[in-house]
Parts: C-alpha cells; sequence; structure tokens
C-alpha cells in the first residue's frame, strides 16, 4: 500500500502527467521530425520516403550560401534594434504614466490597442501608410515641404521602415510589463531614497531600474525570441525586398520551402534558426543566474556587516 504521504505529495503531478505528456509530443514530435528532414535531399511534391539521404549537405549549402550570409546580418540587425528601442520606448512611458494622472485608462488602452491587433493587419497598415503615392506620410511630408521618402522601394529605408512598424506594435508589451514592475516595487525603497535626497533621475537610475531588471531580462527575452520569428508584417509590407535588405531568417526558410520547394533545406535552415533562439534564451538565463547569484552574496554580506 502506497503510504498516504507519498501519495499526497504525488498526487499533483499525477493531474499534471496527461497534459505534461501531450505538450511533450506536441513539442518533440515536430522537431524531431524537422532534425531528420534536414538531413534529406526533399523536394516539395515528393514523397519524404523517396528522399535522397543528403548527410550534412544542406547544412553545408546554408553556409555557403551568400543569401544566408546577408539574410541572418539583417535578422540581428531588425532583431537588436527592435529590441533595444522597445525597451527604451516602452520603460521611458512606464516611467511617464507612473503616477496616477487623469484619463490613466485613456493612455493605457491607446498604448495597448496596436499589440491586438492582427500582424497581417499591421502589415497593410503601414504599407498603405508608406504608399509613395497616396500614403500619409508622405503627403505630410509635402504638405510640409519636405521630400517624399521611398520608404519599402528604397534598400535605404526599407528595414528601417519595417523596424518602425515593429516598434509601434510590440512597445506597448513592454510598457505593460514594465508598468507592472513599478507598481510592484516596495515603496519602503523609493521613499528611503526621496529622505535620503535623492533625485528623480536617480531614483530611475539606482532603485527603480536595478529592481525591475528581472522583468525588464525577461520581457527582452521574450521579445528577442518574437523578433526571429517575424513573418507576417514583413511578408506583407516587402516580401523580403528590395533585394535582400529585409529578408530575415523566417523568410528565407518560408522562401526555400513554398517557392524554391526545397524542403530539406528548409527544415536546416529552421535548425539554424532554433539554435540560435535557444543560444540567446541560454545566454539570457545565465545572467540571470549569475546576477542573482552576485545580488544573494550582496545582501549576505549586507546582513552580516
Amino acid at each position: 500500500m502506497i503510504p498516504s504521504r507519498v501519495l499526497n505529495r504525488a498526487t499533483p503531478y499525477l493531474f499534471l502527467a496527461p497534459a505534461g505528456i501531450v505538450l511533450t509530443m506536441a513539442l518533440l514530435y515536430p522537431i524531431g521530425y524537422l532534425t531528420v528532414a534536414s538531413f534529406f535531399d526533399w523536394r516539395m511534391g515528393t514523397p519524404f520516403a523517396d528522399a535522397a539521404f543528403a548527410g550534412f549537405g544542406n547544412y553545408a549549402w546554408i553556409l555557403q550560401d551568400p543569401n544566408f550570409k546577408e539574410s541572418f546580418v539583417v535578422t540581428m540587425t531588425f532583431a537588436g534594434a527592435v529590441v533595444v528601442l522597445e525597451m527604451v520606448i516602452g520603460v521611458g512611458l512606464a516611467l511617464m504614466l507612473e503616477r496616477p494622472i487623469r484619463g490613466m485608462s485613456v493612455f493605457r488602452t491607446i498604448f495597448i490597442l496596436p499589440m491586438m491587433i492582427a500582424p497581417i493587419v499591421v502589415g497593410l497598415i503601414w504599407r498603405y501608410m508608406y504608399n509613395p503615392q497616396f500614403g500619409i506620410l508622405n503627403k505630410t511630408l509635402k504638405d510640409w515641404g519636405f521630400q517624399s521618402i521611398p520608404w519599402l522601394s528604397s534598400p535605404q529605408w526599407a528595414l528601417p521602415s519595417v523596424i518602425i512598424a515593429d516598434i509601434w506594435q510590440w512597445t506597448p508589451f513592454i510598457f505593460i510589463l514594465s508598468l507592472a514592475a513599478l507598481q510592484s516595487l516596495p515603496k519602503s525603497a523609493i521613499e528611503a531614497s526621496r529622505i535620503d535626497g535623492a533625485s528623480g533621475w536617480q531614483q530611475i537610475f539606482y532603485i527603480k531600474l536595478p529592481l525591475m531588471m528581472p522583468v525588464l531580462v525577461v520581457a527582452a527575452l521574450l521579445r528577442m525570441i518574437d523578433a526571429f520569428k517575424v513573418l507576417e508584417v514583413i511578408f506583407i509590407m516587402t516580401n523580403g525586398g528590395p533585394g535582400l535588405s529585409t529578408e530575415i531568417l523566417s523568410l528565407q526558410i518560408y522562401k526555400t520551402a513554398f517557392v524554391s520547394w526545397e524542403l530539406g533545406r528548409a527544415a536546416a535552415l529552421s535548425n539554424l534558426l532554433l539554435a540560435i533562439v535557444m543560444v540567446i534564451t541560454i545566454a539570457m538565463f545565465i545572467y540571470t543566474k549569475v546576477r542573482d547569484a552576485r545580488l544573494a552574496r550582496a545582501n549576505a554580506a549586507a546582513e552580516d556587516y
């Protein structure tokens, strides 16, 4: 007979086991299938059983492909720019709207709206706004006496234009998390710094931001992972053009699979993208663990002192 103590401890896990098994199978099976497919010369319309084994040929092709190198640079530039700018703008808005002001609910609703719009609709909205003939942005520039800008038709402007659209859509995500972190900060630390004569900027840089750092790290990690997976907005706005100036890795994977019909190479590209995201995720977790360990040692030293 199973002791009641053991049964009580195992009961929650027994209830969670069915869901855990389903989630594990739904996660591991696609990844395993993708990994196996990346070692075969598999084309669209060919049964997988008839595909020829290619070994590491697909990965060798990727490393030698100049389009992959350019797409990798575009992806890193896009992801780094949107994450940094969204963090700065989102945290800044949260700090400005931290204090209770009249109409706060209206401001929060306005800031959250872009995040609720479907990515395809976001792409269409910004594509029409960037239109060189009847787009509102160029019309406004002409009304102010400036020349129109080839937002999506110039390699110089296409990537910044896509970055602006992503910032508009996902800055509210950072804003919500930052505002929640600010409202959960201990009031005693802020009051103590105010009594000690700390200015508003000193409170932000030495009290609020350090205490918000765990939430900010998680928010940056989530946005970084999502930035590598962006597809719909760029597909609708530029389709990776002009040239390869906005073709990120996720779009290259789509084109390799459904335009060139090279499913094996698309699977290899997907695995490389997954590896990049995993490396970034592990690095962020290591940074978080190291930081928590340092804070724990500092707190222990302060208590001993």
